[in-house]
């Protein structure tokens, strides 16, 4: 009988001792003034933020890739806790902003209602700030993303080093040409079908396509000076790119981290990869004397 009561009173003692808090995330709607148009954001908010009423939190944004949306990062992980415990461990907002299918972050020259550079840049960004304890200035914010959100983080940053403390990449899509590539004509076609709406016809170099590709933006990212991770599966069919990339890095002396992996284009890889990343960010963010206590 005393065994029982004392397993009574232990197991009333747990019930009643605080649940460890975690995580929350909200979805935010964000308007585009550019495209007219109103998207969504998830955003990944520690559970040290409702406690620290008076601290600002340093953000990291974190884009999907192509023929996702703005909830892939908080939805297929196989870990489903995983960017709760990241946010956690590192005491900052996690933003995942929509990208559309196949917009690939930047200003259409064609397409008005595909205007994303400048969405994330002003948009997103103002609206963070505005809703959020942020660290509103480039040493509170870094950048990276998978794939398509690979090659998103890096040519923003690229464009926009005054926003940013640092970028990433996880199998990044860093080339966007066609003629570049040893394609047949039913891969060239596919290409050409997405990739139209966004950039026109390909023409003659230089166009759209060869602008706007990170791996011909590596002399800005050198004159930039921002610390810069880049990983790549070297089962991926993008690890070719991403070599390349790395090589021109290395040939005009920016400084990086690169990085391959065993891994394929999947989100196992990418679930791997992202907790390197933040690593590598929180160095950064500490040298900028950003960091929630």
């Amino acid at each position: 009988m005393k065994t029982l009561r004392l397993l009574v009173l232990l197991l009333l003692s747990l019930s009643a001792a605080p649940v460890a808090r975690a995580a929350r995330v909200d979805t935010l709607a964000i308007p585009s003034a550019a495209m007219q148009r109103t998207y969504r954001a998830a955003v990944v908010v520690p559970a040290s933020y409702a406690k620290n009423k008076k601290a600002r939190y340093p953000v990291l944004y974190l884009l999907h890739g192509a023929y996702g949306h703005f909830a892939d990062w908080t939805s297929k992980t196989p870990d489903k806790t995983l960017l709760h415990r990241l946010a956690d461990q590192y005491n900052l907002l996690i933003v995942t902003p929509e990208g559309e299918t196949f917009s690939f972050y930047l200003n259409s020259p064609v397409n008005p209602a595909s205007q994303f550079e400048t969405y994330l840049t002003q948009d997103v960004i103002g609206k963070i700030d505005q809703t959020y304890r942020t660290v509103a200035r480039k040493e509170g914010r870094v950048i990276t993303g998978l794939s398509m959100g690979g090659h998103g983080a890096l040519y923003l940053a690229a464009r926009h080093p005054e926003l940013f403390a640092a970028a990433g990449s996880m199998s990044g899509a860093l080339d966007l040409s066609i003629t570049n590539r040893k394609l047949n004509p039913d891969e060239a076609k596919q290409r050409q079908s997405l990739f139209n709406p966004i950039l026109g016809p390909e023409g003659p170099a230089p166009n759209a396509y060869s602008t706007n590709s990170v791996v011909n933006m590596t002399d800005a990212l050198y004159r930039n000076g921002l610390p810069l991770i880049i990983d790549c599966g070297v089962d991926d069919f993008l690890v070719d790119i991403n070599r390349e990339v790395h090589r021109r890095l290395v040939y005009n002396h920016t400084p990086h981290d690169y990085t391959e992996r065993p891994g394929a284009h999947t989100w196992d890889y990418w679930q791997n990869a992202l907790p390197y990343h933040l690593l590598f960010f929180q160095k950064v963010l500490e040298a900028g004397g950003v960091g929630v206590k």
